[in-house]
């Protein structure tokens, strides 16, 4: 089958080509946007990534031109109108896990980098200055770690964090047996004040967008750690900022962003960021922000072009049992 790969990077070449036979891969760096969605003519697949839009004038778009199938390299999906392409009878295909292990590591790496300043004092020692004042951090043994969102990511992170020796506490829709006795279930009002810890691990959804406000906020431990490596659109950036200000979330670790459309995986370091709120964020000494690259690890990227490969060759095949695909 022909495919149209849209926000493809070289790394997506890397792990795709010597895999894609006997399908055709045309590789495009430009994200798919109502502008920019003539250039899947001619394919049968568009291969679709975090930052795409994939609204009802681009499907049915998509579908005049006689796409057959979205097959999302990634697990997310909420830039998709499933209600738009189920209506237009384009079936959604995706990678519903890749490497939870990847996650989980970043979303620890952030925890330990921002605790013990390495980021700061790194820049330190570049200019020579030695000096610890500021770079204070404290054990992690024995802190209250809150996880929201026990799936697959979720669990690894858990399980690290038990390694640590902390307490964990979980907000998830489900009880998952292997975790029962091992951690505390608990309501998100129950979570907020004891926990030193916050990381989120848990889908976007209209339930859960900005899950993070200033309301939760205000109802956290003063000087709060709070990690999110999952959807941008669970935290109300500005209402974080405030927080930040005024000392109630004494850190914040993020590796995605609600408008991070315009900037990530691009090289903007010749311009000005427009966005105020991000440029603010990065004002912080006790923010760290890296630009979506928790899944970045190449266990990940390999599973990944095997997933929607073998979606697409599924596809082919007529045999939909085989795709995991979002209904």
């Amino acid at each position: 089958m022909r495919i149209t790969m849209f926000s493809s990077k070289p790394y997506d070449r890397l792990f795709f080509a010597p895999a894609a036979a006997p399908n055709e891969i045309l590789y495009l760096e430009p994200h798919l946007t109502e502008k920019t969605v003539d250039l899947a003519a001619g394919s049968e697949v568009v291969c679709c990534f975090v930052n795409d839009v994939l609204n009802a004038p681009v499907l049915n778009r998509l579908k005049e031109l006689g796409v057959q199938l979205v097959a999302m390299r990634c697990a997310g999906y909420n830039n998709v109108d499933l209600a738009a392409a189920k209506q237009l009878g384009l079936p959604v295909c995706r990678v519903p896990e890749y490497s939870p292990y990847a996650v989980a590591e970043h979303s620890v790496g952030i925890i330990l980098a921002l605790n013990r300043n390495i980021h700061r004092a790194h820049n330190r020692i570049r200019e020579n200055d030695y000096s610890l004042n500021g770079l204070m951090g404290f054990d992690l043994h024995g802190k209250t770690v809150g996880v929201i969102g026990a799936g697959k990511i979720g669990r690894a992170f858990i399980n690290i964090m038990l390694g640590f020796g902390c307490k964990v506490l979980v907000h998830d829709v489900n009880a998952d047996p292997a975790l029962v006795g091992r951690v505390q279930y608990a309501t998100l009002e129950e979570l907020w004040p004891v926990c030193d810890i916050i990381s989120l691990h848990c889908p976007l959804t209209p339930a859960t967008h900005h899950l993070i406000n200033a309301e939760a906020i205000e109802k956290m431990k003063r000087g709060v750690m709070l990690i999110n490596t999952s959807r941008g659109g669970l935290v109300d950036t500005p209402a974080v900022i405030r927080g930040l200000k005024s000392g109630q979330v004494g850190y914040l670790g993020l590796d995605v962003y609600e408008e991070e459309a315009d900037l990530f995986f691009e090289d903007l370091s010749n311009q000005v960021v427009q966005d105020d709120v991000f440029a603010r964020l990065t004002t912080f000494p006790n923010v760290i922000v890296t630009g979506h690259q928790a899944f970045f690890t190449r266990e990940a990227l390999a599973k990944i072009a095997e997933v929607t490969l073998a979606n697409i060759n599924a596809f082919a095949a007529g045999s939909a049992a085989d795709m995991t695909l979002v209904e």
